[in-house]
């Protein structure tokens, strides 16, 4: 009977380590890149994020913005495609430009973000238009 308990204990908790980490969602916070002052607000999973100030866009997978401004890139699609890389489509808040980005995640902090197809990322920066570099890498937050 003793023997028959543990088994079922130790079953119900191996069972329960294995929920635990299915449902990590590795695709959701805030990453920042300090050289550009740029951050990514993700929630690649439940595609729920609101953009402040701007409820007119509803939820979203995430944004891209600029820090001390009000400008940003919408992420209007995203698919996981694996424990640590996702393809995003992001169009600016005009609607003007779109393009395609690869998101891979490197450990449990950093998040590289790879353009593809489409427009070049570009934010404001001090009256100018700041072009991004084609691979830029985020801290989690």
């Amino acid at each position: 009977m003793k023997k028959s308990l543990l088994i079922s204990t130790l079953l119900l908790f191996g069972f329960s380590l294995g929920f635990a980490q299915s449902s990590e969602k590795p695709f959701k916070g805030r990453f920042d890149n300090d050289e550009y002052k740029v951050y990514l607000v993700l929630n690649l999973h439940d595609q729920n994020v609101k953009v402040p100030g701007q409820d007119l866009y509803g939820e979203l997978p995430g944004y891209l913005g600029k820090r001390n401004n009000s400008f940003c890139w919408l992420i209007t699609g995203a698919k996981v495609k694996s424990a640590n890389k996702a393809t995003i489509n992001l169009i600016n808040e005009y609607g003007s430009e779109d393009l395609e980005a690869t998101l891979t995640l490197q450990g449990d902090s950093l998040l590289t973000l790879k353009q593809g197809e489409g427009s070049d990322i570009k934010v404001p920066n001090k009256g100018k238009w700041q072009k991004l570099p084609s691979t830029l890498i985020f801290k989690k937050k």
